[in-house]
């Protein structure tokens, strides 16, 4: 991590700086710029050659219009295309290299590469897990041949290891995963302009509980938690591969847990003034009455004339349907009890056909 980034983030344990720079520049106008992607082609650098490329500042991107989005301007490829040696220049600054082609360049055992890497002296820049799940770290070229022409690392490079170096080695020190999140988080900070995007990358290499610890308002806190950045790789979350991601990208040590605890407490108070987290919004009140009042109210105030009129009247009042307009009324039909009488309905049209008929049998 760089100090011209974060005042209280801790320097890698390495003999090499990081690369500084800003690797943002703003938009110069619209239609001028192109997709990561098509950058990438342009420059004839595979993806991932131009990811490194971004993130150690040799490609200077802007924010696109949608959140996580970065673009190149027509003018920085141009600037890039006008440098000496394009493209073999620019593919050789991000050249990566594992192990094996890393001592190969330091004319090294590679087992001797390996203590070099364990005591932090070589930083790893990017990682990746092979098909059986092991961690193959990868080191700039770059920065490997500078540390094997520097005089002052020959002693390191030929004889044996000095016997401070050899106790560490013995206790099992191993500072590749510490040296990489610190160089990684170098890079994330230097992608992020906005205050809560910087907070939550800081907050993407402490374990949940130690946000909570820092973070203690929930609605901050879930805010932030929105600008977290996963372990690079991808993959599905819940996967062997992705919890192993998470594991190397989360810090260990006490010392580097404290640095991370002060960063994120100083830049959430940071975001916090430049823009409050938002919250849920005040709750209105109901405007119905409850049912008791509505009773009340109607008892002091009766209802009209014609309202009355209608809830009092009887509901077995016949309903007339009336026929509608140029349509003749539908005839009656004849009662099937006697010639010209009409059908009687009702109990009253019954108890009448009952006593017609007991006349008629006495």
């Amino acid at each position: 991590m760089s100090r011209q980034q974060t005042a209280a983030t801790p320097r890698p344990v390495t003999a090499l700086g990081a690369v500084r720079g800003t690797a943002t520049e703003p938009v110069t106008a619209e239609g001028a710029w192109v997709t990561t992607g098509r950058a990438a082609r342009e420059l004839g650098l595979r993806r991932t050659e131009f990811d490194l490329a971004v993130r150690l500042g040799r490609i200077r991107t802007a924010p696109g219009r949608d959140a996580g989005e970065r673009r190149v301007t027509h003018a920085e490829i141009e600037r890039l295309r006008a440098g000496p040696g394009f493209p073999k220049s620019l593919r050789r600054s991000v050249h990566a290299v594992g192990t094996a082609e890393g001592a190969d360049l330091l004319d090294v055992p590679k087992s001797r590469f390996t203590r070099l890497a364990r005591l932090g002296l070589l930083v790893p820049v990017t990682f990746y897990l092979n098909r059986y799940r092991a961690v193959v770290w990868l080191y700039l070229a770059d920065e490997l041949r500078l540390f094997g022409d520097d005089d002052k690392n020959t002693p390191l490079l030929t004889g044996r290891t000095p016997e401070g170096l050899r106790g560490l080695l013995d206790s099992g020190i191993d500072l590749r995963p510490r040296n990489w999140r610190s160089r990684h988080l170098g890079f994330l900070l230097r992608e992020s302009d906005d205050p809560w995007a910087r907070a939550g990358a800081v907050a993407s290499f402490l374990g949940p509980l130690r946000v909570t610890e820092v973070v203690k308002d929930p609605y901050d806190r879930s805010y932030l938690n929105g600008f977290r950045r996963r372990p690079p790789g991808g993959g599905s979350p819940d996967s062997p591969a992705a919890l192993l991601r998470e594991h190397l990208m989360t810090a260990q040590d006490a010392d580097e847990i404290d640095w991370l605890r002060a960063d994120l407490a100083r830049l959430t108070d940071e975001a916090r003034a430049h823009r409050p987290a938002p919250r849920p919004g005040p709750v209105r009140p109901t405007s119905h009455r409850p049912a008791a009042a509505h009773h009340s109210a109607a008892a002091h105030h009766p209802l009209p004339a014609h309202r009355t009129a209608r809830v009092t009247a009887p509901a077995t009042a016949p309903v007339r349907h009336e026929a509608p307009a140029g349509q003749a009324a539908p005839a009656r039909q004849k009662s099937s009890t006697g010639p010209g009488r009409g059908r009687c309905r009702g109990l009253l049209g019954r108890w009448r056909r009952r006593t017609g008929l007991t006349r008629g049998v006495r």
